[in-house]
């Protein structure tokens, strides 16, 4: 059997990181061909002493010398170091890649995801808002060169498993679960007084800020709505959320004869990483599941009251094209605005739906046309800030 050659968008992020230590647990099945790396010179420079990849590519021009130089220095050789958007797209299309793994956190992984697509590379994506974003421009491609967008996501690597067992025209809906976050019982006269600190203490998971904060605001699952519309081709009306607090079950598939099949399994992110990397086989792993936990299970109705995110991702699912592109846009503005005490919990939903609301109805069909509508949502997110700081809060919107 030859190995799979695996290219890596984002290879020292948190699931970077998990996909190499996969290819380290199954050397008899997979080889790193290309990464790229990003701004963490340090570890970069350990990925590519430990698995010397045909490709490296860095952020910039100056880290990409570094590493070059650092390489040189250590006696390591054959090697090419690439950097920018350009880097990126030549890791994720080199001609012996036999699946990209795209987990650059936002947009920047778009360009390189588009063209693994185009290059007919079989794609595990971790990369929400590279669908949130593109979507309608990914799956199409993705449709006329019949390459697989396997979901890396632990929700929509669940939906995916369990619509395995039945066609499209068979399903009514997909659950979604969310944990509810840390205020999720958390009285509504208290959300305007949130701190940073509460808002980074997730329950369940241990995340970047940026998801962390989102999973707060439940904004992270409208990204996943969207992103399951677009995956799995159904409307919005289609893709419920439930919110479960033990996150043990991942997902559920509701089928028109009124069977439900849940996916569970460990809270472990190699797990669908390994799925997709081997779909459609499985393979034995050591990713065991203590059936003991399953003790209490309990799923709520989400309150969009308490979660005004949850509301605006429906409301833009709907209307698709710019909208989810504003969303995603606007959201990461606001949430760096947050974590910098520039703007209250309650500011992030305002400023998402402020742009919202000057956002054309629109549909870019290039990439660029996304990337360019994204730079204008961003703008237009950072212009309405000022009327949803701390001293604004609660006086009328202009």
């Amino acid at each position: 059997m030859s190995l799979k050659q695996i290219a890596i968008l984002g290879s020292t992020g948190s699931i970077g990181q998990s996909t190499l230590s996969i290819v380290e647990s199954f050397p008899d099945r997979f080889a790193v061909a290309s990464l790229a790396a990003g701004r963490n010179l340090d570890l970069a420079f350990e990925q590519a002493s430990r698995w010397r990849p045909a490709v490296i590519s860095m952020a910039t021009e100056e880290l990409a010398a570094t590493l070059a130089g650092r390489l040189k220095a250590a006696g390591i050789t054959g090697i090419e170091v690439l950097h920018g958007p350009a880097g990126t797209v030549r890791v994720a299309t080199l001609p012996q890649v036999d699946f990209v793994v795209s987990a650059i956190v936002g947009v920047a992984g778009l360009e390189a995801t588009y063209a693994a697509v185009l290059a007919g590379k079989p794609i595990g994506l971790a990369n929400k808002e590279a669908m949130v974003a593109a979507g309608e421009i990914l799956t199409a491609a993705a449709r006329q060169k019949n390459v697989p967008l396997l979901p890396i996501d632990s929700e929509h690597n669940a939906v995916h498993q369990c619509m395995r067992a039945g066609t499209l025209n068979e399903i009514k809906q997909i659950w979604l679960t969310a944990s509810g976050g840390p205020f999720r019982t958390l009285p509504l006269t208290d959300f305007e007084h949130i701190t940073v600190a509460q808002a980074l203490k997730h329950p369940t998971w241990v995340m970047g800020r940026r998801i962390t904060i989102d999973s707060a605001t439940m904004l992270n699952k409208g990204l996943e709505i969207i992103e399951a519309c677009r995956l799995f081709d159904l409307p919005p009306s289609a893709v419920k959320v439930t919110v479960h607090p033990q996150s043990t079950v991942h997902s559920l598939v509701e089928y028109i004869d009124g069977s439900l099949l849940a996916q569970i399994s460990v809270t472990d992110m190699r797990l669908p990483i390994l799925y997709a990397m081997t779909y459609p086989k499985r393979v034995v792993s050591d990713l065991t599941f203590d059936m003991t936990t399953l003790s209490r299970l309990t799923f709520e109705t989400p309150d969009f009251g308490r979660f005004p995110c949850l509301r605006l991702a429906y409301e833009a699912a709907e209307i698709g094209g710019a909208h989810t592109i504003a969303l995603n846009a606007a959201d990461e503005i606001a949430v760096e605005a947050f974590l910098d005490g520039r703007i209250p919990f309650m500011g992030i939903p305002r400023t998402i739906e402020a742009v919202l609301e000057t956002t054309p109805v629109t549909h870019p069909g290039t990439i660029q046309e996304v990337l360019a509508a994204d730079q204008q949502s961003r703008e237009t997110a950072s212009a309405a800030l000022s009327q949803f700081s701390h001293a604004s809060v609660g006086t009328p919107r202009g």
